[in-house]
């Protein structure tokens, strides 16, 4: 927006007034801020209430439509100011399964049609919203869905998964294929009886879904659902509505709620939660888009040319610390925890938004329920408008309590730094990184044996709190872990591979931060070598479910780890005190090999003095420790809570080459 429209004049028209008086906004912190709840339509069987904020308008008009596509508008009804710059009319008369836009006129132009910004319920494509009683897209047994139970924020484990990859593949038994529904059906599993779906999530032992974008996206046509159509989503249009290409019938605008309903009951169902990934930070679209057509110039930032900003590095990057964006945010959000029962939300580009704004919205989360959890990408893709200080940056963590952030520390001490695939780290043995994997096994928060890499990394603590600190080695963007590897160490063979992402995902779940996988991993999933695979087809991003077959090994040892973490809480003690007290690391003979001790039984563990060895090197180390007598659980790419993997006498211990070992009194 440039300067000339930015000082562009405001049409305040009081009700039933035909005349108006201009004002002047000189900055946009002069816009009326609404203080009621933020609602674009209310249906009842007798009338209808539509309402649009748009402060700057000198008219608005709703029209309705019989159909969500194509067609004339059957009405055009002027709608009447009110407070605060919120447009207002009640249609009379039963308007269920119509579908209506907004259009504005502002500076003598009319903007043009839009579903307006709130719309929670769309036709095909989203271009018009629809009038749709919400009670009735519940599903049976809605009103009884609860939360599974979650006592700790360190108690979670997550898995990131895309619908589409999770159960494209025919090899699934999946009948709804890349679906809300595919999360609803029980008892699938390949031809060799492999779990696959719901069943496969029950078997690994995740407490948290991460779903990839899931409200309404702009990149796929839903008219074309037989068309092979892929996107990640990170491409917004109507932010409080499913996306329905992955619905049964995008036509019916009741199909996508209920089914995302269905979804989250059947998870529930299952003892997992539900993490939507949200995309606040930008739009598909600026110019011709729903914010753009509503209020121009508001929702985004201009830099000092007055250009749109572009920290997202999409085209866009909206202004968090404006009032109403704020309070669209956390309108938008408390909504789907309410209305979809979600238990968490992922922040894209984190870094953009104001750290005012992320407190605001744990606030009112914490007044729903505060075992929500909430975390993000604690960066930008370039310099947002506003002060490093204001911004819900990584390093800003310790201003957001109840908010927790990626570390990319620690994910690029494992396997190397971001946007470099061809250099590996501590997982393939290079030397240099033992002080970032540290980092991440005390979960990022200050620890007295924890200093800078002797690469020359900082490595400057900055969760107050080991479960603002997100533990990972891979997601959905950049290289899986299974293609990192073979990129860093060509030529290595199945058998090494699946040791080296056996010792990579012992370091994630054995971390006292929160631990994060993406889908697949556990059983070897590659993307062919593709990392920003965001519209690659199905060849790539698909989930090959015979490799559950293939890599049994891999995944067994990653559900042993998560069972070995949920049955041992030294290992997510959730306080950083006590992990200052408890957690000690142990002297190796080089940075490639990493140990530490859990002295005692931090949170009454079961175990006493739980030792873990992480050894990268290409060769069998040895590791002191006070003597004893120790049970191993861990050792050999093997785990065992049941029977164990035998015993240690004496002071020392061995660990073969490429493995972790685990071992307690």
């Amino acid at each position: 927006m440039n300067l000339k429209s930015f000082l562009a004049m405001s049409m305040l028209v009081t009700a039933g007034c035909s005349s108006y008086q201009p004002k002047e906004y000189r900055s946009y912190d002069e816009y009326p801020v609404y203080e009621g709840k933020w609602e674009e339509m209310v249906y009842s069987p007798a009338a209808t209430r539509f309402a649009l904020w748009a402060p700057t308008a000198q008219e608005v008009r709703v029209l309705l439509y019989d159909e969500g596509q194509g067609g004339s508008a059957v009405r055009m009804i002027p709608m009447e100011v009110g407070e605060s710059g919120m447009w207002n009319i009640s249609v009379e008369g039963d308007l269920k399964g119509k579908f209506y836009t907004f259009n504005a006129k502002i500076n003598d132009v009319w903007q043009g049609d839009t579903p307006g910004v709130m719309a929670k319920a769309v036709g095909v494509n989203g271009d018009r919203a629809a009038v749709i009683d919400l009670a009735s897209t519940n599903p049976e047994g809605w009103e009884n869905d609860v939360r599974p139970p979650l006592k700790s924020f360190s108690d979670i484990v997550i898995y990131e998964m895309h619908h589409r990859d999770f159960s494209i593949d025919t090899v699934a038994g999946i009948r709804n294929r890349g679906k809300f529904l595919a999360l609803t059906e029980e008892g699938t599993h390949t031809y060799l009886g492999e779990k696959t779906g719901i069943d496969h999530l029950k078997e690994l032992g995740i407490t948290h879904v991460h779903l990839l974008p899931s409200f309404d996206f702009s990149s796929v046509d839903e008219t074309k659902p037989d068309v092979p159509q892929y996107n990640w989503g990170y491409d917004p249009k109507n932010y409080n509505v499913p996306e329905g290409s992955y619905a049964t019938d995008p036509y019916r605008p009741d199909v996508r709620i209920r089914e995302f309903k269905q979804m989250v009951m059947a998870l529930h169902r299952a003892g997992i939660r539900v993490i939507m990934d949200v995309v606040y930070n930008h739009t598909a679209t600026t110019e011709g888009g729903n914010f753009e057509r509503t209020v121009p110039g508001y929702f985004y930032r201009q830099d000092k040319d007055g250009k749109f900003a572009n920290a997202s590095g999409c085209g866009n990057e909206t202004a968090s610390e404006r009032a109403m964006v704020r309070k669209y945010m956390v309108e938008s959000v408390t909504y789907w925890a309410k209305e979809y029962h979600v238990d968490g939300f992922r922040f894209d580009l984190m870094g953009i938004h104001d750290i005012e704004t992320m407190n605001a919205i744990r606030k009112a989360l914490n007044d729903i329920d505060p075992t929500i959890y909430m975390y993000g990408e604690g960066w930008a893709a370039s310099a947002p408008q506003l002060p490093d200080d204001r911004l819900a940056m990584k390093a800003n963590t310790y201003k957001m309590p109840g908010i927790a952030a990626f570390s990319d520390e620690f994910r690029d001490s494992l396997r190397g730094a971001w946007g470099d695939d061809s250099k590996g780290a501590f997982v393939i043995g290079r030397l240099g990184h033992a002080n970032g994997i540290k980092f991440g096994l005390a979960g990022g928060i200050r620890h007295a044996q924890v200093t800078n890499d002797t690469l020359g990394h900082a490595l400057v603590s900055w969760a107050l709190a080991p479960s603002q600190f997100i533990s990972y080695v891979s997601c959905h963007d950049d290289l899986c872990i299974t293609d990192r590897l073979k990129t860093t160490l060509p030529g290595a063979s199945v058998q090494e591979l699946e040791a080296l992402l056996k010792l990579a995902e012992t370091a994630v779940l054995t971390s006292q931060g929160v631990p994060f996988i993406f889908a697949g991993d556990e059983v070897m999933r590659d993307k062919q070598g593709v990392g920003n695979s965001y519209n690659s087809p199905d060849e790539i991003n698909a989930i090959d479910w015979h490799n559950k077959t293939s890599h049994r090994g891999v995944f067994d040892y990653v559900k042993g780890l998560i069972a070995l973490r949920k049955a041992h809480p030294a290992f997510r003690m959730g306080d950083a005190d006590l992990i200052r007290e408890h957690l000690e690391f142990l002297e190796t003979p080089a940075s490639n090999v990493v140990a530490f001790r859990l002295k005692g039984s931090p949170c009454n563990d079961s175990w006493i003095n739980t030792t873990v060895v992480l050894n990268a090197r290409t060769e069998p180390v040895k590791i002191s420790v006070p003597a004893g007598k120790y049970w191993v659980a861990c050792r050999d790419g093997k785990v065992d809570l049941i029977t164990g993997l035998g015993m240690i006498v004496g002071n020392q211990l061995q660990v073969a080459p490429r493995s972790a070992l685990i071992v307690h009194q």
